[in-house]
């Protein structure tokens, strides 16, 4: 798509996703690495937020738009009832007989009683 100046960019969205994944990863790294001095993974994510929310305009500027979870849920549901219940496809036909499943010559001789 190209790149249309009137498209409307979700900062609500972007700005509260960001901010999930700075409390996220400021836990993780507080947690797993424990520096001494905490202010270089703070200074690291906070120049993320303008970076993050600079990313998310020039994406939603061409057209690039993800879907959120109740969107993702609501197709999955749709999918699973337009195909029906699983029952009712055909079943899957049998492989051809091979030497591993016993079906070909196995070149063995066969036992006498």
């Amino acid at each position: 798509m190209a790149w249309d100046p009137s498209r409307p960019v979700p900062w609500q969205r972007l700005t509260r996703e960001w901010l999930l994944y700075v409390g996220l990863m400021g836990v993780i790294f507080l947690v797993f690495f424990r520096p001494d001095s905490p202010t270089g993974v703070v200074a690291g994510l906070l120049v993320s937020g303008p970076m993050y929310l600079a990313f998310g305009y020039v994406l939603a500027k061409f057209g690039y738009q993800r879907k959120t979870l109740r969107q993702l849920r609501t197709d999955t549901r749709d999918q699973a009832r337009s195909s029906g219940p699983a029952d009712s496809a055909t079943p899957r036909p049998k492989p051809a007989p091979t030497k591993r499943t016993g079906g070909g010559s196995t070149g063995r001789p066969t036992r006498r009683r």
